[in-house]
């Protein structure tokens, strides 16, 4: 683990050098927690700025204190409404900027639009182009918390810092589910089972994974991939565009690869939204004789009706950090625990600011972790 034990965080974390601001970017009241859990433990006060929407929706920020030639940290958690939240974070960034801020890192531990960091049909990488207004309104330095696909950091050309939330959550486990021994890990699927194989080796517990759940159909036909429109006289076609066609994928039918029957099953994964596939999981795990079922995952979006669909499930227990507001679901659901990351912000911040090295909070940290 290399989160920084409780001992030495009380006597490091006040240890900072003058010339730190504060920001928090969000006009939620209910978004500025974290800010205030992350200053608390700086030992700084909250820097003065008004953050606010206008009648007509546009977003204003007046920065109410000098921020020439200091280290400008902003804390932006994202709310519902994600565009905005975006905005607010633009602005505030361009605000410092003209203000003269020596340097302007933006604390995000939930990335935006981080699930659309690939091309797809005809759309648009919009990592990408969010990453590239950040730079240009003046971002100089990025500290966020298990992005997506890590390959987000390339599509800044600023330094970014991807915490891990997995020492906090891998505490959870052991101090807080009883038997955690006879657990197995689970991956919901085969694209998070090096996440799961992660925790499985450092648990020292074995491994399952659930093969073949439902995906999203694609259709060829809306797509257009049948344009231009098949030629009637065959004869007319040049041998050269006869294209072999790709064998359609077929779903096979659910099977979960790993013993865990009598078990305790604890599923894995980074960001908890749409529940469906989690719902499905669970539902698969206790079929195959699993007893108790965790999830755990850095971001709780727990969007739509999230909670009341995990209250009526047969999951047990859901753990989520605090890098997304979370209140209103959890008095929704009692089943939803939250894990406090703030101590790893914090650090970050304490280091980034007085020129520290970042590797102590990257210890036996590896390629799929």
């Amino acid at each position: 683990m290399f989160c920084v034990p409780s001992a030495e965080v009380g006597t490091i974390m006040n240890i900072t050098k003058g010339g730190l601001v504060l920001f928090s970017a969000n006009s939620n009241s209910s978004c500025m927690e974290l800010s205030k859990r992350i200053a608390e433990r700086l030992g700084v006060e909250m820097g003065k700025v008004q953050v606010y929407q206008e009648p007509n929706r546009e977003t204003r920020v007046q920065i109410q204190e000098s921020v020439r030639g200091k280290d400008v940290f902003i804390i932006q958690t994202v709310s519902k409404d994600v565009n905005t939240t975006i905005m607010e974070l633009l602005i505030m960034v361009y605000a410092c900027k003209t203000s003269c801020a020596k340097s302007i890192i933006g604390v995000i531990p939930y990335f935006p639009y981080s699930k659309q960091c690939k091309m797809r049909k005809r759309g648009s990488i919009v990592s990408k182009l969010l990453a590239s207004m950040m730079c240009k309104a003046g971002l100089t330095h990025l500290i966020t918390m298990d992005l997506h696909q890590k390959e987000i950091q390339g599509f800044f050309n600023i330094p970014v810092d991807n915490l891990r939330a997995s020492p906090f959550l891998l505490q959870y486990i052991q101090e807080e589910i009883p038997d955690y021994r006879n657990a197995v890990i689970v991956a919901k699927s085969p694209a998070s089972a090096k996440r799961a194989q992660s925790f499985a080796e450092r648990l020292r517990l074995g491994i399952a994974v659930i093969h073949g759940e439902a995906q999203d159909a694609e259709s060829d036909m809306v797509d257009g991939r049948h344009s231009p429109p098949t030629a009637k006289n065959v004869a007319a076609i040049h041998p050269s565009l006869e294209i072999p066609m790709l064998i359609p994928k077929e779903k096979p039918p659910i099977t979960v690869v790993g013993d865990v029957g009598g078990r305790i099953a604890i599923i894995v994964d980074d960001i908890i939204d749409d529940v469906d596939s989690f719902l499905a999981a669970a539902e698969t795990l206790k079929e195959r004789g699993a007893y108790k079922i965790f999830v755990m995952a850095t971001h709780g979006l727990l969007s739509s009706d999230a909670p009341r669909l995990i209250e009526e499930s047969a999951i047990d227990e859901v753990v989520v950090t605090n890098t997304i507001p979370h209140e209103i679901q959890k008095l929704q659901c009692p089943k939803i625990k939250t894990v406090d990351i703030s101590m790893i912000l914090s650090e970050a911040i304490r280091r980034i600011h007085n020129g520290e090295s970042m590797s102590y909070l990257f210890r036996n940290i590896g390629l799929d972790d």
